[in-house]
């Protein structure tokens, strides 16, 4: 299990997507089964057509208004942890400790299993 995430700082386009997908298929060997939310950025046909191109993905989609079935924002919720009490100065102060908790999330395989456990789903 990887957590693998990317930082714009630009509203994204399915270009983004394509280069966040190329990295994953860069830094894992084998299938990759990804599972992501409905938003309309992950159904752009720019997106399709690549994913369509990678045999090695294997796409699943949660149900729209379903965040309590995405274990991503069990992530965000951990994360938000680094921030409670805290008034950053600046983009590059608050960035560091949203940072700093997604790397808490990502090295520890317990918040890791609690964030996927959360979501109640019988297959996970």
């Amino acid at each position: 299990m990887k957590l693998s995430m990317r930082s714009f700082r630009v509203n994204l386009r399915g270009e983004h997507v394509i280069l966040f997908l190329k990295q994953i298929l860069r830094h894992i060997v084998g299938p990759i089964v990804l599972v992501w939310d409905n938003h309309p950025i992950h159904q752009r046909r720019l997106v399709q057509n690549f994913i369509e191109t990678e045999p090695r993905l294997h796409v699943y989609t949660f149900p729209t208004c379903a965040p309590e079935l995405n274990p991503v924002e069990f992530v965000w919720t951990h994360t938000s942890h680094a921030t409670e009490n805290f008034a950053p100065h600046d983009l590059s102060e608050l960035s560091t400790k949203v940072w700093s908790g997604i790397a808490k999330v990502r090295s520890s395989k317990s918040r890791m299993s609690a964030c996927l456990a959360a979501t109640h789903l019988s297959w996970i």
